[in-house]
């Protein structure tokens, strides 16, 4: 046991350096900032895995060593409690005026029918001898505690399968756009240890509409629903489905979630030529619950480049010192604030880049605009036009095979520690010969002995 605890604090001071350090399965944009930033830093720490931490071989060295532990406290502990549970209880004690709550009188004879039948009653395992009766119950406190640390075996069984089986990826569409299951349709995916590219299952997901009601006193959310068209197998029929926030789409061991969502401008960039260079929607993400987001233009086959920050906001309003703002989630009076940047955008750099921002230090800024549906910006080198907006659904994908081992090692670990905290262990005996003994015994000091020993007193006597 103090093995496993020192393992136990061990783990939790090795998960700290993942919470204070940006990890690439988490933020892959911030790893490759520490690594522009700081690139000799950057290789040492990566060389100890503090870019991966969950996942680097100290951490899972800790992590078998405890569960390695926790098997040897526990079982053994399990094996000598089942051998102990068959046992009957020890016999009454020779002075029994020494233990607590003793208490004597003169017997009347009956005695000893009288608590056969009380202890069988309270559920009490008893042995009687010449005369005298053991009786012991409790038991349940050590099993409660036995199988807390049993269900953290199950739980750490559980999170394992999943990191070795399992597989989570994201995927951001507007609505109207399809998805296909495919490793290149992800926004991020994510493998587990031993998951094969080949075992994503075959399905395609169209998504048809999306509504979000919200309150419109609060502009708190009420209900989200998401329509789509499901094609599996063959992906030649296809069914509609609905996905909501707490109803995932299931299909076999993968579900599908409905994580978020936001707005997608719709625009049009042309260049000094009047050519298109850029067409089509564009993700802007949700800054605070009246869905002010913001986002990036990027039009790198514009001569010159050129990349717009903007921020979309659903239901227009001013504020004093923010600016434009959004008043209601709902795009009742949409706009497009956009600030336009020529220069070279570092798509060619080969250093992985946000979509969502733009890098805007080498580049010279050279109009702001504000523009309604159907407005346009016209700068020097080119223009463009807000044609409007698209709703866009958040996707998360999962197979968490090992999740129902963890859940049932949860409610195993909770209903186990409830009773090790209120059951009490306890021990009564009785003695009967020209005078009635009676004494009782908690282990542990446990409350509420006293009580008991009195009603049983109490019954004895022909009180109660």
């Amino acid at each position: 046991m103090r093995t496993a605890l020192i393992l136990l604090l061990l783990l939790g001071l090795a998960a700290v350096p993942g919470s204070l350090i940006p990890q690439r399965t988490q933020n892959p944009m911030k790893v490759s900032e520490y690594f522009k930033n700081s690139p000799t830093l950057s290789q040492w720490m990566d060389k100890f895995s503090l870019f991966d931490v969950y996942g680097s071989p100290w951490f899972s060295a800790i992590y078998i060593l405890l569960f390695i532990s926790l098997i040897g406290c526990v079982l053994p502990r399990t094996l000598e409690h089942f051998k102990t549970l068959r046992a009957l209880p020890p016999m009454v004690p020779k002075n029994l005026d020494r233990m607590e709550h003793f208490d004597s009188w003169e017997a009347k004879g009956d005695e000893l029918e009288s608590a056969r039948k009380w202890f069988a009653k309270k559920g009490f395992r008893t042995l009687e001898i010449d005369g005298a009766i053991s009786a012991e119950k409790g038991y349940i406190r050590e099993s409660g505690n036995l199988f807390f640390h049993l269900a953290l075996i199950l739980i750490l069984l559980g999170i394992s399968f999943s990191s070795l089986f399992g597989m989570r990826g994201e995927a951001i569409l507007n609505v109207g756009e399809r998805f296909v299951n495919t490793p290149t349709s992800y926004d991020s995916l994510q493998y587990g240890k031993l998951y094969k590219e080949g075992d994503l299952p075959p399905f395609t997901i169209t998504i048809d509409k999306f509504v979000a009601k919200y309150n419109v006193e609060t502009n708190a959310p009420e209900d989200y629903t998401l329509n789509v068209s499901l094609s599996e197998d063959d992906l030649t029929k296809s069914s509609k489905k609905i996905i909501k926030v707490n109803s995932p789409l299931t299909l076999g061991n993968t579900k599908i979630y409905l994580q978020a969502n936001g707005y997608s401008p719709v625009v049009t960039v042309r260049d000094s030529k009047g050519n298109v260079a850029f067409q089509g929607p564009v993700p802007f993400l949700p800054q605070d619950g009246n869905l002010r987001s913001i986002g990036a233009i990027k039009v790198p086959d514009a001569d010159p480049q050129i990349g717009f920050v903007g921020s979309f906001v659903p239901t227009y309003a001013r504020s004093n010192g923010n600016g434009a703002i959004s008043v209601f989630p709902e795009a009742l009076d949409p706009r497009l604030l956009l600030s336009a940047w020529v220069g070279n955008l570092g798509l060619d750099s080969g250093v992985p880049q946000s979509v969502y921002r733009i890098d805007t230090s080498s580049m010279k800024q050279v109009g702001l605009k504000s523009l309604k549906p159907g407005e346009s910006f016209t700068y020097p080198q080119g223009s463009i036009v807000f044609e409007g907006y698209q709703q866009w659904v958040n996707l998360q994908i999962v197979n968490d095979p090992g999740k129902n081992f963890a859940l049932l090692g949860g409610i195993v670990a909770i209903l186990g520690l409830l009773a090790s905290l209120f059951t009490r262990r306890r021990r009564l005996w009785i003695r009967v010969g020209n005078r009635v003994e009676v004494a009782g015994l908690a282990k542990n000091a446990a409350p509420g002995l006293e009580v008991e020993v009195k009603e049983f007193i109490a019954m004895l006597k022909g009180e109660k």
